[in-house]
C-alpha cells in the first residue's frame, strides 16, 4: 500500500466535503458555482485523456494524480446531480456496484464462465437484455445492438467500438455494406505500417480539401442508421 494512503473510506468522505464547501451558495468558490454540467464534460474528458498519457509513460505518481483529477470529475458530476435532486456519489457507487455484480455472474451467482472471452460474451448478452427490458419498460421502439456507443468519442475510437459491438452481435457484415471491401494486403498486417496508411489518407483527404475526422464520423452514422434499420 503506497504510504500516503489514508483509507478510501475517509479520502472519499474528506472529498465529498471539499466538493460540498466549493459549491456553498454562500461561501463557495465563484468559479466552482458557476459550473454545469455541460461546461465540466469537457475538463472530464481532458482528464480520461491524461490519466491514459500517464499510464503510457509509465509514471505511477502521475497516474495516481491524474486518477485523483478524474475522480474529481465524477465528484463534481454527482455534487451538482445531488443538488438538483436527482442523485448523489452514494447512489452512483451503489449503482456501479450492482452493475459489477449483475453483469459477473461467473464470480457473485452460479454460471460457468472461465475464460476472459466467456465473460466479454457474458456481459454483452446481458447488457443486450439491460438495453432490452428498459425500451420495453418505455415503450421504446427496439433499438439495435450499437446503441450507446458516445458520439463524443474519436471518430476513429467510436469506429472500432462500433465494429466490435457489430462483431458481437453477429452484424459485422453491416460494415461492409454499400461499399467494395476487400481483405488488407500483407503489408498492413503490420502496425507501423497501417499507422502510415491512416497517415498518408490524412495527408491526402487535407489536400482535398476534406476532413478525415468528420467523414469518418459520417460513416459511423451510416453504420448505426444500418444497424438500426436491422433491428426494425
Amino acid at each position: 500500500m503506497n504510504a500516503r494512503s489514508r483509507g478510501a473510506e475517509g479520502g472519499i468522505a474528506r472529498l465529498l466535503a471539499i466538493m460540498a464547501r466549493l459549491r456553498d451558495r454562500e461561501r463557495g468558490c465563484p468559479w466552482d458555482l458557476e459550473q454545469d454540467f455541460a461546461s465540466i464534460a469537457k475538463h472530464t474528458l481532458e482528464e480520461a485523456y491524461e490519466v491514459e498519457d500517464a499510464i503510457r509513460s509509465g509514471d505511477m505518481r502521475a497516474l495516481e494524480d491524474e486518477l485523483g483529477d478524474l475522480l474529481l470529475q465524477v465528484v463534481f458530476h454527482a455534487r451538482m446531480a445531488e443538488e438538483a435532486g436527482h442523485f448523489d456519489f452514494d447512489a452512483v457507487a451503489h449503482a456501479i456496484c450492482d452493475k459489477l455484480v449483475r453483469r459477473h455472474p461467473g464470480i457473485f451467482s452460479d454460471a460457468e464462465i472461465a475464460t476472459a472471452e466467456q465473460q466479454v460474451a457474458s456481459w454483452e448478452a446481458i447488457k443486450a437484455q439491460e438495453r432490452a427490458a428498459k425500451q420495453a419498460t418505455a415503450g421504446e421502439v427496439p433499438k439495435s445492438a450499437l446503441e450507446d456507443v458516445p458520439l463524443a468519442l474519436p471518430a476513429l475510437t467510436r469506429a472500432a467500438k462500433l465494429l466490435r459491438r457489430a462483431e458481437r452481435a453477429g452484424l459485422d457484415d453491416l460494415a461492409r455494406a454499400g461499399a467494395a471491401v476487400t481483405a488488407p494486403p500483407a503489408e498492413l498486417l503490420d502496425e507501423r505500417a497501417l499507422g502510415e496508411a491512416l497517415l498518408t489518407l490524412v495527408a491526402r483527404a487535407q489536400r482535398a480539401g476534406l476532413d478525415a475526422e468528420e467523414a469518418l464520423r459520417a460513416e459511423n452514422a451510416r453504420l448505426l442508421a444500418r444497424a438500426r434499420e436491422r433491428a426494425r
